[in-house]
């Protein structure tokens, strides 16, 4: 038996039947018993993620209650509740920010940089330990970008600017980043729900292959059957304007190399993404033009 959430009350049974619970916040108090009750597996996915305009006076605070706290609070009410198998979605940002050539592997380091990493991280931790003292399996996923339909952030700002043919000055980038797209990452978590070899370890998962900033940009703009307009701005001038405008993070995001090495899933779970990027994006850019992204 799976268990959903949802933000909206009373809705009743989702898709299979699949009961749905409302859980109006996560923290250390949440109480989860009705929604673990009888589960043989639980997938966390929810988290307090990239906050825009941050109002929270301590920002890590407040990301260690829901990620962190949360996680825990969960975790050890599913243990109690004989929940088997705890698939936790965690993060790229666990590890880091900027990757080596190679990408960022299991036996790489932790070394997280920001509240959302930091948080991601310690739940992390906290769950291995948890693992070690119950006989509930936890698997760990560390996806990078996540897009496909529903994406926000900087995704949806390049689907945005591509389709209105705005001047993009990112032709000059060189860099290298991962992603995965949503049906990827549904496939992974199924793998990690069911493959035996899964048990208590911790994989990152990402689409075939890398793409550049550019190429990212050329790839939305085939999905969308337009014509990319990039211009090469030197990465100079970029940082330059990044650090006037108060947004040197989001230029370094784009400007800067994300990626992980997948061998280990392939290898001890015979996992590979069943969709290509191009599919991938082909599929968000139907969403996008459905005009769903504006609600």
């Amino acid at each position: 038996m799976l268990t959903g959430t949802t933000r909206t009350a009373d809705l009743g049974a989702g898709p299979e039947r699949v009961p749905l619970y409302n859980i109006p916040a996560i923290g250390p108090d949440t109480d989860w018993s009705q929604a673990v009750s009888g589960a043989e597996i639980v997938i966390h996915l929810a988290a307090r993620v990239h906050v825009m305009k941050e109002r929270a006076t301590d920002p890590l605070a407040e990301f260690r209650r829901v990620n962190t706290a949360g996680t825990i609070a969960l975790a050890e009410q599913a243990t109690a509740a004989g929940v088997k198998r705890f698939v936790y979605l965690s993060s790229t940002k666990a590890t880091g920010e900027l990757s080596p050539l190679s990408g960022f592997s299991e036996t790489d380091p932790a070394q997280p940089e920001d509240p959302y990493g930091v948080s991601k991280w310690e739940a992390e931790q906290a769950l291995v330990e948890i693992s070690k003292t119950t006989s509930m399996e936890v698997v760990i996923l560390r996806p990078p970008l996540v897009y496909g339909p529903g994406v926000k952030g900087n995704i949806l700002d390049l689907f945005k600017a591509v389709k209105r043919g705005a001047l993009l000055p990112l032709g000059a980038i060189q860099n290298q980043r991962s992603l995965i797209y949503a049906g990827n990452l549904a496939d992974a978590i199924v793998t990690a729900i069911s493959h035996s070899d899964a048990a208590n370890q911790t994989f990152f998962v990402s689409d075939e292959g890398t793409v550049s900033t550019p190429g990212l940009i050329e790839s939305i703009a085939a999905s969308l059957n337009k014509k990319p307009h990039l211009i090469n701005i030197p990465l100079g001038l970029l940082k330059l304007t990044g650090a006037l405008t108060g947004k040197s993070g989001a230029i370094q995001r784009l400007i800067g190399s994300l990626t992980v090495d997948t061998r280990k899933i392939g290898a001890q779970l015979n996992w590979q993404p069943p969709y290509t990027m191009a599919e991938g994006l082909k599929e968000t850019a139907k969403w996008f033009f459905s005009g769903s992204n504006k609600f």
